[in-house]
């Protein structure tokens, strides 16, 4: 993945931590909308690994939880 693209991924997750999902789509869409079928594919297995990236929670600990 480029570095220009990984730096507006995580900016994006950055914003939406801080309830801001307007700028946060606003960097995240060029980026994803630009990608090729190959960056495109490591995009999506990066906002998989990093669902906390975005949300702040440890989504891992939760489902060690009853």
């Amino acid at each position: 993945m480029r570095p220009s693209t990984l730096r507006g991924l995580n900016r994006a997750a950055e914003l939406t931590r801080q309830n801001r999902f307007t700028e946060a789509l606003l960097i995240a869409e060029p980026v994803i909308l630009t990608a090729d079928e190959y960056e495109g594919a490591e995009i999506r297995r990066w906002l998989l690994d990093h669902v906390a990236d975005f949300t702040g929670e440890n989504h891992k600990n939760s489902k060690e939880l009853p």
